[in-house]
């Protein structure tokens, strides 16, 4: 603040910062000099009696049966009156603490960290060189799901493997774990891996160990707490807290894959995939997979729901893979729009059948507009394909068609996804 004193007139100002039109605003108050009269016959009988209400006040303030009657009780704060009102008595930091210190404790000795080795090879050569092979690493988290040694994690991290124009990366060469407080490096075998739900189950030889324990991600409600846990950038063992901001967000991945799942706040970065989100109790209700990432983006990560993890790592442990229903077509999406402009109706239509499928099998065609599946109108291949997923293998599941503008119903016996 600046001061000018200008005939006994004292102006102050301050700035208001807004992006918008907001101009500075100065405040001004003049101060004149005041009468020694006034003061005796108003000013000090005034204040007076203020000092006096005061300690009257405290006084009374200071008796607890007085307090109370008062200002009530600090456990009025909960009454139930007070919380149908939607107030809520707020939480100590100490409390807050402690549960987070419970959460940590509790998860921490099931969090492993994961390297990655894999070989990297130029396809081209430069500047007059021969093509030339590398080893880089990757890192990531996983979950100790059984005290004989195995691993949930995210397929991502296991699963390398990739072409580009300029360089290929093969399969993972080296796998290896570390524990929770132990610096000893544990060569890991590949159980399982499923690319469409982002899972992988690894394995290493060692008895003992800490599992984690499962909450119902069923249950789990919006703004509850959770702890991220993981190995971020190489550093053993760190956590971050927030709450759970959403449940059932529908996210599609760089590649097009769907998934259904938890959004938190808490801070999720490289190296916390195939990590744990955890309740307060220190159970886990989801695998940190995927985040948003870019300018004005901020505290949005997201896990995988642990309920919907445990067919699929049964499945990684029995089969290495997960053995899926199939139909046997590739289709496209039909809306009004394109429906009408084709003569067509709208559904999912049917561009190839695969040769020995259960959909060349039961009569479909291509050219076909599937409408229906197991009785429900379906407008796409991802609710085609949701429908379709509730069965199992050697399943029967009845579809709807429309052929020639009319209408046919077919049953499928369901195959196994090649």
């Amino acid at each position: 603040m600046e001061e000018k004193n200008k005939e006994e007139k004292t102006t102050s100002f301050k700035t208001v910062q807004n992006p918008g039109n907001y101009k500075t605003v100065y405040e001004s108050e003049k101060k004149s000099k005041t009468k020694l009269g006034f003061g005796r016959g108003f000013v000090i009988p005034f204040v007076s009696g203020v000092l006096g209400c005061s300690v009257v006040i405290g006084t009374c303030l200071g008796i607890p049966s007085i307090r109370e009657k008062i200002i009530g009780t600090s456990n009025a704060k909960n009454s139930p009156a007070s919380l149908e009102s939607g107030y809520i008595s707020q939480t100590s930091l100490s409390n807050y603490s402690d549960t987070a210190i419970y959460a940590a404790n509790k998860i921490l000795p099931s969090i492993v960290g994961i390297k990655v080795e894999y070989s990297v090879n130029s396809l081209l050569s430069i500047y007059g060189r021969q093509a030339q092979t590398a080893t880089a690493t990757a890192s990531g988290s996983g979950i100790i799901i059984s005290e004989d040694g195995y691993i949930l994690t995210n397929n991502h991290i296991v699963d390398t493997t990739s072409s580009e124009s300029y360089y290929e990366v093969s399969d993972a060469t080296k796998v290896t774990v570390t524990l929770f407080d132990d610096e000893t490096e544990y060569e890991a075998k590949i159980i399982g891996k499923d690319e469409q739900t982002d899972l992988a189950v690894i394995k290493i030889e060692k008895t003992g160990l800490s599992k984690a324990e499962f909450a119902d991600s069923d249950n789990i409600k919006v703004g509850e707490f959770a702890m991220a846990v993981g190995n971020p950038l190489g550093l053993n063992s760190s956590i971050t807290c927030g709450v759970v901001s959403a449940v059932n967000r529908k996210v599609t991945d760089s590649d097009g894959k769907n998934f259904n799942l938890i959004q938190t706040d808490a801070a999720i970065n490289s190296g916390n995939s195939g990590g744990a989100l955890v309740n307060s109790e220190g159970k886990v209700i989801g695998i940190n997979t995927l985040k948003l990432s870019g300018t004005g983006i901020e505290g949005m990560g997201f896990a995988i729901p642990i309920n919907s993890t445990t067919d699929i790592t049964s499945q990684l442990i029995q089969y290495s893979k997960v053995r899926r229903p199939y139909i046997g077509i590739s289709g496209m999406d039909l809306d009004e729009k394109t429906a009408t402009a084709n003569g067509l109706v709208v559904g999912v239509y049917v561009r190839s059948v695969e040769d020995f499928s259960a959909a060349q099998k039961a009569g479909v065609k291509v050219g076909d507009v599937i409408i229906e599946a197991d009785g429900k109108k379906v407008t796409t291949m991802d609710e085609l394909n949701e429908i379709k997923n509730t069965h199992q293998i050697d399943d029967e599941m009845k579809i709807k068609v429309n052929r020639d503008k009319k209408e046919e119903e077919i049953t499928l016996k369901l195959g196994e996804q090649p």
